[in-house]
């Protein structure tokens, strides 16, 4: 009983994460006697949402409605490119860049102003 009064606090909580509340709230309905479809539609998310929040739930209890560790995209770049990327934009940048007819980058003019672009 103390699990489901902290359930239903965190649902109708206005300070708390969002993806806990909205996880909360799924487990309040499903207890409410609301089917999944009738859940999704209510909470405007996946049913397949609702389904692996409920089972985690039954599974795990309180424990369950919080992020795996680990969860979320991977790096796309390694540490070691983010270093060198931060370094080079620490620096100067070798005047206005040109793109050569092969397709590289060069500066047209060592001495001109430098300039910053997302594609440089």
């Amino acid at each position: 009983m103390a699990e489901e009064g902290r359930v239903r606090r965190l649902a109708g909580a206005r300070h708390a994460p969002a993806d806990w509340i909205l996880r909360a709230r799924i487990i309040t309905l499903s207890w409410e006697g609301d089917r999944v479809p009738v859940i999704a539609s209510r909470l405007g998310c996946h049913h397949k949402t609702v389904r692996k929040w409920l089972h985690r739930f039954n599974v795990q209890g309180l424990d369950g409605l919080g992020d795996r560790p680990g969860c979320g995209r991977k790096r796309r770049i390694t540490e070691a490119e983010r270093s060198r990327i931060i370094e080079l934009v620490r620096c100067d940048p070798p005047g206005r860049l040109v793109r050569e007819p092969w397709g590289d980058l060069a500066a047209e003019d060592e001495s001109a102003p430098g300039e910053w672009t997302t594609c440089r």
